[in-house]
């Protein structure tokens, strides 16, 4: 076979008609066009241009070689551009919020990778609604109620609403043995656009709390925030169950009141077009999601 970039260079100087305008098309300069050519040349053993004092002329030979080497050059960029496209179809975009991403995603990358090690997963933190017509997103992880026209939606996780500090601050720190005693704690307060993202004040109302400043404490943008300041020792979260399993688990937050929560009506879940929710990757992904929140205890 004869050297590729020599075949290249040869193809753009008889197609533009000219080493200065193949050498612009390669971003090359003319001499290394020229340097090139001469080396096809030179392996071939036929001349394939006549150099004139101003320019070049392909030669009978040139041309019929340039017929045959255009073809094989338009098959060979085919063929690659074939090979990326189905490259591409096996990145698995997902689009979720920055918490959703961090707090639930993340820890279990592994066992999704591990569990599918030709799937090459692209992850956009986003906390906008996707629209899946002019975004490039297989699957969304979507807050709501889980009815959306056009969409397969299924649950993923139904969100439980309790406090949680760390395990410090619950025995160093002021008492915290019920919620009363939150009027002693600095409480975090999580300000982000979820619906039906339940605050301080709608969980103590919830339970039957009162006398306890619900306004009062720190604020954050986002729920991975408000968990790495309330593991800091620095203040009492309220958690929502999608993001804190691993934090319990390891001990790095814990539960000064034991089981009390309250179940909001909102949840997370997988979503992605009717049309491509069958699609293998973006199967593959929803029944991982499914049986890893099926194990949560």
């Amino acid at each position: 076979m004869p050297p590729l970039n020599a075949v290249r260079a040869f193809e753009a100087a008889a197609r533009r008609g000219g080493f200065q305008a193949a050498g612009a098309e390669l971003n090359v300069s003319a001499n290394a066009v020229g340097r090139l050519v001469k080396v096809l040349e030179d392996w071939l053993g036929v001349a394939l241009f006549r150099r004139l004092p101003r320019g070049v002329v392909v030669t009978e030979a040139g041309r019929g070689y340039l017929d045959h080497v255009g073809i094989l050059l338009d098959q060979l960029a085919d063929a690659t551009a074939d090979l990326q496209r189905r490259k591409t179809s096996e990145v698995l975009t997902i689009s979720a919020g920055p918490s959703f991403i961090e707090r639930w995603l993340v820890p279990r990358l592994g066992r999704l990778t591990e569990r599918y090690p030709d799937l090459e997963v692209r992850m956009l933190a986003s906390s906008q609604l996707t629209d899946f017509g002019r975004e490039d997103v297989d699957v969304a992880i979507r807050h709501g109620r889980g009815v959306y026209d056009g969409l397969r939606s299924d649950l993923l996780v139904q969100q439980d609403f309790y406090p949680v500090c760390s395990p410090t601050l619950l025995s160093c720190g002021p008492r915290l043995q019920v919620p009363d005693d939150l009027a002693q704690h600095v409480l975090l307060h999580e300000e982000c656009n979820l619906l039906d993202r339940l605050d301080w004040a709608g969980w103590l109302t919830a339970i039957g709390a009162d006398g306890i400043d619900a306004q009062r404490g720190l604020r954050f943008s986002f729920s991975h925030m408000t968990l790495q300041v309330a593991a800091a020792g620095q203040g009492v979260a309220l958690a929502s169950s999608a993001f804190i399993a691993d934090d319990l688990m390891t001990g790095r937050l814990v539960r000064p009141f034991g089981k009390l929560s309250v179940l909001g009506s909102h949840g997370f879940y997988i979503v992605s077009p009717n049309a491509t929710a069958d699609r293998e990757k973006s199967a593959a992904f929803r029944d991982w999601a499914l049986e890893e929140a099926a194990d949560e205890p």
